[in-house]
């Protein structure tokens, strides 16, 4: 049975050294006087015992059984329920969360290091706390203060979790048409009716209530998605004195029985003139909900990259152990009956290809993360305004490129077992349907693309991508710094794909989503190259203090520029191949 090691000293590069993380939360005054680098690296250290000891081994237990539903009601697999509550002992749901209501407002770049250790061990174990802090950031960021002193206390201690009630039957991505209504009452509160599904935690055993956060419409509202607003309607209703009253007019209608993350359970709730209370401004809600959502996709993303780690980390263990035919410039263990397949140049290529895109996420996860915590915390107004900028462009980089190559690294680590990688012991399999969802859901990985070439790149001239890639530029431009030639080739091309389709889509709109995934991608890419030169030109400075660790990096650097990057050569002739080739079959041939 596979096991999980946190890759801490790999965590603590990134922050330290790479984004030296200490000296920006020493100079944000919300973050100055609770958070250093102690502080952080004890945080890590507790979240690896608790991730590995406490919630790991429920991993393919949770996997065999699955969530459970009977007569309404959903039962969480054995040994979930009381995981939870030692889990929650530790505060690790309020991580982030707002001091004044019991948060502990750690920087998102630590968070996101805790989020992939939660997801490599368990992803379905994570999925309940993540959706309960991204209705926290939402309730703080948007509700009356009753609201957020009556709600945000017990959900960031984990008493209470919270869900996200987006999707309808018939309204996926389009929440436009949208059928559930909200009807006024005259103490200010509404009736909520309607049915929402694919409710990921949205009834479970595991805390005494669950706050929704649902999108409806007002009898009033204006057509399409300008007419949504947003409601908390808790699963019980809540007494002045914040304890437990009646139960809400809520329910469990079923649960979704799915490839993967089988121990979340995945819901339909229905609301029968349920309870509920404004949060926002009527007719708003998208802009409140999408609080949450950002914050939520870039949780989701960073779920591609912890499968991919704990996917890696079961290969490589394996494939220094399994012994299969001999290297082909001849015996490198000649006292065995073979040598092990790490020999084989397949192997090393499949095991590398892991290795650069998982820490190269990691390191591109902690700078979107470092971008949340100026936007939220910087006292100099243009700096905050750049961040939020950043963080808009490339959240969508974020939630689809870690997941498509957190898929294909899990993939891979599945094909280094061979036929055991198709076997459910070793848990290769496991990861492979886990990770899968994380391409569909938060806003499906198409859409993402769609969202950063149209909305973020076209539809601002740019503004926000010349921020990003300015920085690139400035930091290729530095004496010495590694690799800076193929650097400052990358950044061009996407910098000279991204005037093509920008003149390209004013004459034809197709192009925008012919293109937008292979853009995105390219995009990635060329992000992860300016991540692996910063990573590089630090291995090589410290390179006498810890040798081991950081030839490791100058060796991986190597080979993501030399077979990785070059990727994106074929995704920009794909791009400049337009999209007529997608429009001259007829429909009724496909």
């Amino acid at each position: 049975m596979p096991t999980f090691t946190a890759p801490l000293r790999d965590m603590r590069f990134v922050l330290h050294e790479v984004f030296d993380a200490p000296a920006l939360w020493a100079r944000l005054p919300a973050l100055a006087d609770h958070v250093d680098a102690d502080t952080a690296d004890a945080i890590l250290e507790e979240a690896a015992k608790v991730t590995a000891q406490l919630i790991a081994p429920l991993n393919r237990s949770g996997d065999e059984e699955g969530a459970q539903w009977l007569a309404g009601e959903v039962s969480t697999p054995s040994g979930f329920k009381s995981a939870y509550a030692t889990y929650i002992e530790g505060g690790w749901v309020g991580l982030s969360g707002n001091p004044a209501f019991g948060g502990l407002g750690m920087p998102k770049m630590l968070a996101v290091q805790f989020e992939e250790m939660l997801y490599a061990a368990n992803s379905s174990f994570a999925l309940y706390s993540a959706l309960t802090s991204g209705a926290c950031l939402a309730i703080d960021a948007h509700a009356s203060d009753d609201l957020k002193s009556t709600y945000l206390p017990p959900l960031y201690e984990g008493r209470w979790a919270g869900s996200m009630c987006l999707t309808e039957a018939h309204a996926g991505t389009d929440l436009g048409i949208l059928r559930t209504r909200a009807e006024p009452r005259e103490d200010g509160s509404f009736n909520l009716s309607g049915s929402k599904m694919f409710i990921t935690g949205g009834d479970q055993d595991l805390t005494e209530n669950i706050i929704h956060l649902v999108l409806a419409k007002l009898p009033d509202a204006p057509a399409g998605p300008r007419g949504i607003s947003l409601f908390l309607v808790p699963k019980v209703l809540v007494n002045a004195d914040g304890s437990l009253g009646a139960a809400n007019a809520v329910s469990c209608g079923s649960i979704e029985h799915k490839m993967g993350i089988k121990a979340s359970a995945t819901c339909v709730i229905n609301f029968d003139n349920a309870r509920g209370w404004l949060v926002g401004e009527a007719n708003k809600g998208l802009a409140a909900m999408f609080t949450m959502m950002n914050y939520e996709r870039l949780s989701i993303g960073i779920q591609g990259i912890g499968c991919a780690q704990m996917s890696y980390q079961n290969a490589a263990a394996y494939a220094c152990e399994r012994l299969q035919g001999r290297a082909a410039t001849g015996a490198i263990a000649p006292a065995k009956i073979a040598d092990p397949i790490i020999v084989h140049a397949d192997v090393r290529r499949m095991l590398l290809s892991m290795k650069a895109m998982t820490e190269g996420g990691r390191a591109f996860a902690s700078y979107v993360g470092q971008q949340l915590d100026l936007s939220k915390f910087s006292a100099d107004p243009q700096e905050q305004a750049q961040a939020g900028a950043l963080v808009s462009l490339l959240t969508p980089v974020a939630k689809a490129f870690f997941t498509d190559t957190g898929f294909d690294s899990c993939v891979l680590g599945q094909q280094v077992f061979g036929g055991h990688g198709y076997i459910r012991e070793w848990g290769q399999e496991q990861l492979v349907r886990d990770v899968r969802i994380a391409q569909i859901y938060e806003g499906t990985n198409g859409i993402q693309a769609l969202d950063l070439l149209g909305r973020k790149v076209i539809a601002n001239n740019g503004v926000a991508l010349e921020l990003f890639t300015a920085q690139i530029r400035t930091f290729a431009s530095q004496p010495d710094t590694p690799y800076a030639s193929e650097l400052l080739d990358a950044v061009q091309r996407l910098e000279d794909v991204s005037q093509w389709l920008t003149a390209q889509a004013g004459i034809n709109p197709n192009e925008v989503g012919a293109a937008a995934v292979e853009y995105l991608h390219l995009f990635g890419y060329v992000a992860y190259a300016w991540l692996w030169a910063r990573m590089a030109a630090v291995a090589q400075n410290a390179l006498p203090a810890d040798s081991d660790f950081y030839n490791a990096k100058l060796a991986t650097a190597s080979f993501y520029f030399r077979r990785l990057l070059p990727r994106t050569l074929s995704l920009e002739q794909s791009i400049r191949a337009g999209s007529e080739s997608l429009f001259e079959l007829e429909a009724a041939h496909f």
